[in-house]
């Protein structure tokens, strides 16, 4: 017995995960059939009944200030938390189909939160990398580990990785202990070495603090305010909360900005230029279209230019972009 609760044992999540990898079979047969039963009560059962009897669509609202960092959420139904994570989870994007003689066209920023703390913090190694196209994990690793670029393992990469996205939310040891797997000291060391190496990225996430303490808010590239009052708070707990706001919202406010910016330039061009073609859904980094077949081309090639001009960075910014006939087919 793992945990307990006030009425027995625990069989929350992280007790039968515990327990699957000690080689417990029903534990992970409750754990597939939880996701299992997760996907058909949101989704499969859910989402049919959503479709408006006139459209034949779902339609969905979008809200424009719900997140503190500025993103918009959506909401009757959330269609930003369709899965994707999981193999399992992500057929349920196959019940997505365009209309009749249409195709979806999907385009992601790539590693844009990455892309925005590279500029920010103008540290070379990560600016370096991002203007030479190079890997930016691995590039971590490469630092971090200290082994040449083409000796990384696949290991140390997956780590890396891990550690770059940690940085962006403030991640803690004792966090990072638990993703990786590995002991509590041994993840503060990774995080030692990580701020040693990448000396810029510890300056600009410390000036961030430092300024929300001077100024009480900071701001995204574009200027747009957060205010941290947490940090005047006589309870730790509070105030690292606010510290971890101070850094996270100039990276994750910018990255808020660039998409609307880039959504109301391929918004104000589409009806010109490309009669067929409809922005669909917002999905935090990605944006989602329907088009027809014969506007394909036209609209990659429309899209991928205007996201990616839609704010000047010292690193370039990249767009992924994924064609389909489901929402599934586009990843």
């Amino acid at each position: 017995m793992i945990k307990r609760t006030k009425t027995g044992p625990s069989t929350d999540a992280s007790v039968l995960e515990e327990l699957a990898e000690q080689g417990h079979r029903i534990p992970t047969q409750l754990l597939e059939y939880r996701q299992l039963e997760k996907l058909r009560s949101t989704y499969v059962d859910s989402l049919p009944k959503l479709v408006h009897p006139s459209t034949g669509r779902i339609h969905a609202s979008f809200n424009q200030t719900v997140a503190a960092t500025g993103r918009l959420s959506s909401s009757d139904p959330n269609l930003q938390n369709i899965p994707i994570r999981t193999d399992l989870g992500r057929q349920i994007r196959k019940g997505f189909v365009p209309g009749p003689g249409n195709r979806f066209l999907t385009a992601d920023y790539s590693q844009i939160e990455l892309r925005i703390l590279a500029h920010f913090s103008n540290d070379e190694a990560f600016v370096t990398a991002f203007r030479e196209g190079r890997d930016v994990h691995r590039q971590t690793a490469s630092v971090i580990f200290e082994v040449p670029l083409d000796e990384v393992t696949s290991e140390q990469r997956a780590r890396a990785k891990t550690i770059n996205f940690g940085t962006l939310y403030g991640q803690g040891a004792f966090s990072l202990g638990r993703q990786l797997g590995i002991p509590r000291e041994e993840a503060q060391d990774f995080i030692d070495a990580y701020f040693e190496r990448f000396a810029g990225v510890r300056r600009f996430l410390d000036e961030q603090v430092e300024m929300a303490r001077e100024r009480g808010y900071v701001e995204t590239l574009s200027g747009r305010r957060r205010y941290v009052p947490e940090l005047e708070s006589r309870n730790y707990n509070v105030r690292q909360f606010g510290e971890r706001v101070a850094q996270n919202t100039p990276i994750q406010g910018t990255a808020a900005d660039l998409i609307k910016e880039a959504m109301l330039r391929i918004s104000a061009g589409l009806d010109d230029r490309l009669p067929t073609a409809r922005m669909l859904i917002q999905v935090h980094d990605e944006l989602v279209f329907e088009v027809a077949e014969a506007e394909l081309e036209a609209l990659e090639s429309f899209v991928v230019t205007t996201m990616e001009g839609a704010m000047q960075l010292d690193v370039p910014l990249r767009v992924d972009v994924g064609v389909g006939e489901t929402w599934f087919d586009c990843k």
